[in-house]
């Protein structure tokens, strides 16, 4: 499988099927497993997948969402995968009506507003949207059973972010604008126009006066890119023109290849640790951020090809490495796709 990723910068009908395999291989693999779990009592020491019916397996159960999300993804773009299937037999098993109370109910309890929190949110909306625009009666099907846990979720997003002061700029699951970027397609996808409202006026609100970025990146267990990461959100947040200006303040330099840290791939060192195996996912975010903004460009201009040119390096420094240790596999695929997408 590593010699098909290495070969390609683009989404095959081979690497899809390669990407399905893996991620079919751990979607209900509900150990080892790290638990985001608060006890209201000893009856609340029970199983993952006694405590989530849906997203026990894929190590943690945010990666299990996402790992949903990448075969939704596959799926949509070949609909023949010989692994499709196996994908639609996966989804009528876990996408019950009885599994989503369950995963309600776990919401639900005292103390768990802030679960999963904004990372989590934003990719169960993500899920939500990716079934939502499947054109098949299973998408229609399972995005109908799947909506009240999304209803749930996009009424997190709406009572926390009138209070939230302050944007979070770290690149780890805390990242808001990660998070609202995901939602933010939801909220387009879905209708939903008070969580749009919501994450634009929280996005001018927190980051419309950010000016010369200085990218102080990467920490040692980044995912995402806390510079670029603002960058995709006002992207498309903002109109073109707004963008346009307001992208050109934020990153200065950029046409000097500065802050010369946001064309270097992040050093990987350890691919068995998993906040060190955190940087493979951050080359994966950056390609995805870079590629995306550089089409949000004019073609002429130069800082087009600069980006584009960052995006390849970025994700040709982690594609060979997608798979060989748990750590890492049962969640960079997604990030991969995010980047091949883009």
């Amino acid at each position: 499988m590593t010699q098909i990723m290495q070969k390609t910068h683009q989404l095959t009908p081979e690497l899809a099927s390669s990407f399905a395999n893996m991620v079919l291989g751990h979607l209900t693999q509900e150990y080892p497993n790290k638990l985001t779990h608060s006890l209201n009592s000893a009856a609340d020491v029970q199983s993952p997948r006694a405590l989530y019916p849906i997203f026990y397996g894929s190590y943690d159960w945010h990666s299990c969402v996402h790992g949903y999300w990448l075969l939704v993804r596959l799926l949509d773009r070949y609909p023949d995968l010989p692994e499709a299937a196996a994908i639609r037999a996966v989804f009528d098993r876990q996408l019950t009506e009885a599994n989503v109370k369950g995963e309600l109910a776990y919401l639900a309890a005292p103390s768990r507003a802030g679960f999963e929190r904004p990372y989590g949110w934003g990719w169960l909306l993500a899920l939500q949207s990716a079934l939502a625009k499947l054109d098949s009666a299973d998408g229609q099907r399972w995005a109908k059973t799947l909506a009240p846990l999304a209803d749930a979720f996009a009424a997190l997003f709406v009572n926390f972010l009138p209070k939230a002061t302050y944007p979070v700029r770290v690149g780890t699951h805390f990242n808001t604008a990660f998070a609202m970027t995901l939602a933010l397609e939801y909220a387009r996808t879905n209708d939903d126009p008070t969580l749009e409202a919501l994450i634009c006026a929280s996005a001018r609100r927190w980051h419309t006066q950010d000016v010369d970025c200085q990218a102080w990146e990467p920490s040692g267990d980044e995912f995402l890119s806390p510079a670029l990461m603002v960058a995709e959100l006002m992207r498309q947040v903002l109109s073109v023109e707004e963008f346009k200006g307001w992208f050109t303040a934020f990153l200065p330099r950029l046409a000097q290849r500065q802050p010369a840290t946001l064309f270097i791939p992040a050093t990987v060192t350890d691919r068995s640790d998993g906040k060190i195996a955190h940087l493979d996912g951050l080359n994966f975010s950056r390609a995805w951020c870079q590629r995306s903004i550089a089409r949000a460009l004019p073609a002429d201009d130069a800082r087009t090809a600069i980006l584009m040119a960052a995006a390849d390096d970025h994700f040709a420094s982690a594609i060979a490495h997608i798979s060989g240790d748990y750590m890492g596999e049962h969640w960079l695929g997604t990030f991969a796709l995010l980047a091949l997408e883009a």
